[in-house]
């Protein structure tokens, strides 16, 4: 399983993954894709458990998540 390099294509992935998304998590996703700048820590963190729920590669070390 190759690990997403950056936080927007990794948002992007989940949000076309078709998997069931709360509406929170919709809005949160959808902002993160297109914003240009690193997520904070906690953002990163909430990436990864939605990377992890719905069975998506996780964050590679180092990126910018």
């Amino acid at each position: 399983m190759i690990a997403f390099s950056d936080h927007r294509a990794a948002a992007m992935a989940v949000l076309t993954s078709g998997a069931n998304l709360r509406p929170r998590e919709g809005q949160f996703l959808g902002g993160l894709a297109f914003d240009a700048n690193p997520p904070t820590e906690k953002q990163a963190n909430w990436l990864r458990i939605l990377l992890n729920k719905h069975g998506l590669p996780p964050l590679a070390d180092g990126g910018d998540a």
